[in-house]
């Protein structure tokens, strides 16, 4: 579906004023720092999103369009070996320049360019569709921003609040403590899984092919913080029986003992959010930031398994999950909520850890030039997740969204929903 000009500006203006928006609290020294590999400055994740719509819009198809700086594509560029050499990911956090005030004039001139683009040029559908897709790309940095930002700030030994909390009645109004898990049937079958119709979605997510599947049960909410320290104080962490054998060797070699942003102090379990900065942790609300290992192994202690990304997709379908109530980015939660009621948590809150390793789809074609490396090439070595969370624009979802990550990686609001066969 190509957006008329009119609504392809207007949803334009409104995802580039969303990454602003999540900066505005931010002071200067937030935007360059960059603790480990994973995590980007806040500032490079606004000169790279820039640099996307100039890279892949302005320069091939405005006529006598002057790029902003000649060595920004050098510093912007994240993984496009198509479109040239670039400043190596780890080191992203030495670019003291440009300044955070040049990033911002920056990303003025592509906004001013792009809209005059967008206004006096005729779009065809193909150039419609690389804006789509930038947009999509922002989104996905501005949910990527967000996990830097809390694990800047949720590392700094003050545990400085991103944005205070208003009144937290309302972030948790209508939600309930959930129960003992109810589980749901899904019938052994034939079931089509993939991408269908004219909406945008990514090249992984085609093409529709069918898959036959077992018979088998899902939990209907998400696994909790009091579940997870369960497992935790029944030595999850010191028996390797429940561990991959991978898992456990980064169990054993990173002394890991509690999912990311856990902190024990004076024999209590605290927990850095965004909003709420260092408090209890909150036994209701859905356990995040646990890698795959992490959720592998909480399984297997239950005697379950975790869902495969096709059988989360014929769950979540079967469920019939409302969006428009699901805790996204919009919420401005920035946090998973405890559930509430009628609310199976599959869109929204966390993005859940499936066992299926990312490889491409039956049909999969990749696309040429540099777009061509947006997912396919990344198809190795990597978990999918499906259904979003709090850090999750609300318009960016989809059922049939492939997400993935690395198994040992927990900076992300990942979680876990258990399933079994029958």
């Amino acid at each position: 579906m190509i957006l008329e000009k009119p609504l392809l500006l207007q949803k334009y203006q409104t995802v580039r004023h969303c990454s602003s928006d999540l900066c505005a609290d931010l002071r200067v020294e937030d935007y360059v720092v960059q603790p480990v590999m994973d995590v980007s400055p806040p500032k490079w994740h606004l000169g790279h999103t820039t640099w996307f719509f100039e890279s892949f819009i302005l320069l091939p198809h405005k006529k006598g369009y002057r790029e902003f700086h000649p060595r920004y594509s050098y510093i912007f560029n994240s993984y496009y070996e198509t479109v040239g050499d670039r400043v190596k990911r780890p080191n992203r956090g030495f670019l003291t320049r440009p300044t955070v005030e040049e990033v911002y004039q920056y990303r003025r001139y592509v906004d001013e360019q792009m809209e005059a683009f967008l206004e006096e040029q005729e779009i065809t559908d193909e150039i419609a569709g690389l804006i789509a897709v930038g947009l999509q790309h922002e989104q996905q940095h501005q949910e990527l921003l967000l996990y830097d930002l809390k694990y800047i700030l949720g590392n700094n030994p003050l545990f400085p609040v991103y944005q205070p909390t208003p009144n937290n009645t309302e972030l948790h109004n209508g939600v309930h403590h959930p129960s003992k898990p109810n589980y749901c049937e899904v019938q052994e079958g034939l079931y089509e899984i993939g991408h269908q119709g004219h909406g945008f979605c990514f090249d992984n997510e085609l093409g529709r092919h069918k898959v036959y599947l077992q018979p088998f049960q899902f939990m209907d909410r998400l696994v909790t913080n009091e579940e997870y320290l369960e497992f935790m104080e029944a030595g999850g962490y010191a028996h390797f029986a429940y561990w991959l054998s991978e898992g456990w060797d980064w169990v054993q070699v990173n002394g890991m003992q509690s999912p990311f942003h856990w902190h024990k102090i004076e024999d209590q379990w605290m927990y850095y959010s965004l909003r709420g900065g260092l408090t209890p942790v909150n036994l209701k609300e859905p356990v995040t930031h646990v890698s795959f290992f992490e959720a592998d192994a909480f399984a297997r202690w239950k005697g379950k398994r975790l869902l495969t990304e096709f059988e989360w997709e014929v769950a979540c379908h079967q469920r019939k999950p409302d969006v428009e109530s699901g805790n996204f980015m919009e919420s401005k939660n920035f946090n998973p909520l405890p559930r509430s009621a009628n609310n199976s948590q599959f869109l929204g809150d966390v993005w859940e850890w499936t066992e299926s390793a990312y490889r491409p789809y039956p049909y999969y074609q990749c696309a040429e030039g540099a777009l061509g490396e947006y997912n396919g090439k990344f198809m190795i070595n990597q978990m999918v997740l499906r259904g979003g969370s709090c850090a999750t624009a609300k318009d960016h979802i989809r059922t049939t969204y492939r997400n993935f990550f690395h198994p040992h990686l927990q900076w992300l609001f990942s979680g876990i929903r258990l399933a079994e066969s029958l």
